[in-house]
């Protein structure tokens, strides 16, 4: 019974973990709030391990889901697009150069001295504010680009249909993930080392990035699932070996929920991925934005109520 109960404690994480790592929500966040209300009756250092550990089932998802369009070896692809794919990669690792010099380096430090519930509950209303800020501008010039077209509600992005999908080819320089080009790519990789701080969110801030970059919606998401792959693969090997080298033993318990755990975020994650993506086709980010802030209030004022209180 015991067992039971820590094993669907695990698949509530692992659906937290497949629903925040690809939203730009923060999934540290999130995770922050679930780790007050559901505990893991594990040792501290397979808890540690777990929470990085969980994510391999969220890239496996998209590694399904875009296999052909990230495979070079495709019988399928003509030698012009294995060469787009192979190009795509390079891009990818162009990416991620700032993550491997930065990220790694600064993670135990950041870590000391910023992973706090208010550092979280700070970076999750400053993201939110940047894409509400951000979107406003990105709606203003779709707006004057179709000075006739109706948002379709008010997060729609304006003329979504056909008209819209022209404003947005209109806006933004880079529409599809096989333009984009080394400079690019290293801009995004620098936003992405601001991930590193617990509550921004690495799909916020590389979509962020991105849009800054001039890369349309779709694109830049498109792009963020893309960069995860290394990243958090490394991220979980280290974690991993850091664990294997600390002398950490599980038990079978621990072994049942690390597994439930990244099957669950695995099946999530391919949800969450494919929702996201039909999303921004008809959306913007504002009600992301706005869910950060709600989040980052209420991270807030269950914390300093709880300081309060004693």
């Amino acid at each position: 019974m015991e067992m039971l109960v820590e094993l669907l404690k695990a698949v509530f994480i692992g659906v937290v973990e497949g629903i925040t790592e690809w939203l730009p929500i923060s999934s540290t966040g999130h995770m922050i709030l679930v780790d007050e209300f559901v505990k893991l009756a594990v040792s501290p250092g397979f808890l540690e391990l777990f929470l990085v550990v969980i994510q391999i089932g969220a890239i496996c998802a998209v590694i399904i889901l875009y296999f052909h369009k990230l495979n070079p070896f495709s019988g399928r692809k003509t030698a012009a697009e294995r060469r787009s794919t192979w190009r795509l990669w390079g891009m990818v690792v162009v990416g991620c150069i700032p993550a491997a010099v930065f990220g790694f380096a600064l993670d135990d430090w950041v870590n000391e001295y910023f992973y706090s519930a208010w550092t979280v509950a700070v970076a999750l209303i400053v993201y939110g504010v940047i894409f509400i800020v951000l979107e406003h501008h990105n709606r203003k010039r779709e707006e004057r680009y179709l000075a006739q077209a109706q948002p379709r509600g008010k997060h729609a992005r304006v003329g979504s249909g056909t008209d819209g999908d022209d404003a947005e080819a209109a806006l933004f320089r880079v529409h599809t993930v096989d333009e984009i080009d080394w400079k690019t790519a290293l801009k995004i990789g620098l936003f992405q080392v601001l991930a590193i701080i617990p509550g921004t969110s690495r799909s916020g801030s590389t979509i962020i990035g991105g849009m800054l970059c001039g890369c349309s919606r779709t694109a830049a998401a498109e792009f963020t699932f893309f960069l995860a792959i290394p990243v958090m693969f490394g991220w979980g090997l280290v974690k991993a070996v850091k664990a294997v080298l600390g002398g950490l033993a599980m038990t079978t318990t621990e072994v049942a929920v690390l597994g439930v755990g990244i099957v669950t975020a695995f099946v999530v994650s391919i949800l969450s991925i494919k929702f996201l993506m039909g999303y921004i086709k008809r959306n913007d980010f504002t009600a992301f934005g706005v869910y950060r802030i709600v989040v980052g209030v209420v991270v807030l004022a269950y914390f300093g109520a709880k300081l309060l209180l004693g």
